[in-house]
């Protein structure tokens, strides 16, 4: 680390890199430059004050984040100066803690990570329901259990009427079938660290000189066990650097408590806090729109972005007829701003409040024949093919975990029919021990003909067999031989048309070498082995390791979705009253939710905004009248440039002449 990596950081940014005297929080601004901030101070760590890389943990939320981190700090300690260097999401760096600890938790080695799906189903079946409201609500109120650091025991005695009180018993039963299966889910990955620590001292010693320094990213994004763990880890002393916007948290439907933020300055007296208000992304005007409607928010800290990007142009308020007539204008206006400034398409972003509200919008972009990508579609861990690929790896790493027995023994059909499956769970929950298990058993063994007993050995003795390999023998070369043990290509195509097996077949054959790929790489980024392998599939997405090639096409998303990226051009629609703010979020916190949301919203614009909405809207089969959002009133007018069609205006024919007059005006 030289002086010259520290030159152009502006004065609150170098503050925070050199300040080492205690406890730290970073009030960053949207658009501040925290992440330089942050690959700036570990740098600053490793080559000026003498910690180690692996000394050190960079904490953030996702996979992207954390790589796009790693190649930052990658090109500021070249060579041997960041090996060891800890760069992983909260989940990723309790994931790494258990593998070390599962004998100090009563876990074997061999344990699964469930994911969403695999839980609500463990759910089902104890609440006897397939009502997928239900099952939501039930998983939601687990969750928040979880991360509020409440067993079972407590839910129960804490619960206020009947309803809690069956989801406690739920959250009992969910948890010892978890631990019946060896498994653990999303929130154990952060739950049981914490666990650990508070009753294994040594544990909490080891690791906390093993991590010597923390920096948190998006802390305001912490729930209660993350912010535990965080405690836990960076000591009495406080050894940490926390970089957060309270003006960003967004989040509290998924656990996440912007109290952290005040926690921090009553457990940590001598925290020192330093503000970055310069925006290195936006104009001045879309800023004082953002900072015109934050600062009706009671605020923790107060900050006013500024940006010496210059005033820009107006935010254009635009007046719709109906939300159909929204989609049609604003793909019309997309279309003739490009032709007109021979922009990408991938310049532009749509945001909404809800999902429901895309479905317009891809209809008018495909008529407009523009391309789009969808935030927040299928993942590819969700797809069928990659979750039976996923089924045989949990169980060859852990025959105890039932929900990937059932799937790997009838994916592709293996003679394990669903007669076999039935006896042998009969027998199971009599001796409370899994399916793998019971199969091995004689007095199980005598209740099947051998046309039914034949099958299932054969299957038990080919996951044993693997097992037994997939400790020492590379990954990819054990993924290809599963592939064509289980003829899972021609099992496709027998049981898909040729164009659905085709992509399904292409999708396997990139999961098993990305998988090879990270079983050649670095213990530390994903283990070597199938078994370490298997265990952070769960907490993959792929998705986000293909965003360098992203194609050129407008981004249709969430407000919630795009925390952390910008576009030149942003057009946030169907800004109403009961949309935004929802119209179950229309006081208190809930409401100051929101007002971050359309916050977060106006902040992902670099050069233009413009934000719609409807004077009427089709709800329920039925059009219904509209009325702005009442966060529109809070934006300096002098900065607002209104708009709309007038009433009875054709928008396709008026889209139509202003493209054919751009055109006629570049042809000349």
């Amino acid at each position: 680390m030289t002086a010259s990596h520290l030159a152009d950081l502006n004065p609150q940014q170098r503050e925070a890199v050199k300040y080492l005297d205690g406890p730290l929080l970073v009030l960053a601004g949207a658009g501040s430059g925290k992440t330089r901030v942050i690959t700036r101070k570990i740098a600053y760590l490793a080559s000026e004050c003498g910690i180690d890389a692996r000394h050190i943990a960079a904490i953030t939320f996702t996979n992207k984040a954390a790589r796009e981190m790693r190649e930052r700090v990658g090109e500021l300690l070249p060579g041997k100066q960041g090996r060891g260097l800890t760069v992983s999401t909260f989940h990723a760096l309790g994931l790494q803690i258990l593998r070390q600890e599962t004998r100090r938790i009563g876990y074997k080695p061999r344990f699964s990570v469930l994911d969403a799906a695999d839980a609500q189903q463990i759910l089902s079946d104890l609440l006897k329901t397939t009502d997928k409201s239900s099952l939501r609500q039930a998983a939601s109120v687990v969750s928040n259990w979880k991360n509020a650091l409440l067993p079972p025991a407590a839910a129960l005695k804490a619960a206020t009427d009947e309803a809690e009180r069956q989801y406690a018993l739920a959250y009992q039963a969910y948890q010892d079938t978890l631990r019946a299966y060896q498994a653990m889910d999303f929130d154990d990955l952060i739950r049981l660290p914490v666990q650990l620590f508070q009753e294994h001292p040594e544990a909490l010693a080891t690791w906390q000189g093993r991590l010597r320094y923390l920096l948190v990213d998006e802390y305001q994004d912490t729930n209660g066990a993350q912010y535990a763990l965080m405690k836990l880890l960076a000591g009495p002393a406080g050894r940490f650097t926390a970089v957060g916007d309270d003006d960003q948290a967004i989040y509290a439907w998924r656990g996440a408590d912007v109290e952290n933020l005040r926690r921090l300055g009553q457990d940590y007296p001598t925290l020192k806090i330093i503000p970055l208000n310069q925006n290195y992304r936006s104009s001045q005007r879309i800023l004082a729109a953002a900072n015109s409607i934050i600062r009706n928010n009671p605020r923790l800290h107060e900050k006013n972005l500024w940006s010496d990007h210059g005033l820009g142009d107006p935010i254009e308020l635009l007046q719709c007829r109906d939300d159909r007539h929204e989609a049609e204008s604003v793909a019309l206006r997309i279309s003739a701003h490009k032709f007109e400034y021979r922009t990408r398409f991938a310049d532009y972003a749509i945001l909404y409040r809800g999902n429901h509200q895309a479905r317009l919008f891809e209809e008018a972009l495909r008529e407009a024949k523009i391309p789009y990508v969808l935030s927040g579609g299928q993942s590819f861990f969700d797809k069928a093919e990659i979750k039976d690929l996923s089924a045989y790896l949990r169980l060859i790493a852990n025959p105890d975990d039932d929900p990937a027995f059932i799937r790997a023994s009838t994916t592709p059909r293996r003679g394990v029919g669903a007669a076999t499956l039935e006896k042998l769970g009969d027998h199971a929950g009599q001796r409370h021990i899994s399916l793998f298990e019971a199969g091995f058993e004689a007095g199980f063994q005598t209740q099947l003909p051998p046309r039914q007993l034949e099958p299932l050995l054969a299957f038990r003795d080919f996951i044993n067999r693997l097992g037994d390999r997939a400790e020492k023998e590379p990954a990819g070369q054990l993924l290809e031989e599963l592939l064509a043990a289980i003829h899972y290509e021609e099992w496709l195509y027998d049981s898909e048309d040729d164009r659905a097996a085709r992509a399904k077949w292409a999708n396997v054959r990139e999961f098993v070498d990305w998988l090879s790929k990270k079983g050649e790489g670095e213990k530390n980024e994903g283990g070597k082995t199938l078994i370490e392998l298997s265990q952070t599939i769960t907490l993959m997405n792929l998705l986000e390791g293909r965003e360098d090639a992203a194609p050129d096409a407008v981004r249709l998303s969430t407000l919630h979705a795009p925390k952390g990226l910008e576009y030149p051009y942003v057009y946030l629609v169907g800004v109403e009253e009961d949309i935004l703010p929802h119209r179950e979020c229309l006081d208190g916190a809930r409401l100051e939710e929101e007002r971050r949301l359309i916050y977060v919203g106006i902040t992902r614009a670099r050069r233009g905004l413009v934000i719609t909405w409807c004077g009427k809207r089709r709800r329920g089969g039925e059009m219904g009248e509209c009325e702005p959002s009442r966060f529109l009133n809070e934006i300096d007018q002098l900065d607002i440039k209104r708009s709309g069609t007038p009433p009875g205006g054709d928008v396709r024919e008026e889209g139509r002449r202003r493209l054919s007059a751009l055109k006629a005006l570049l042809g000349k």
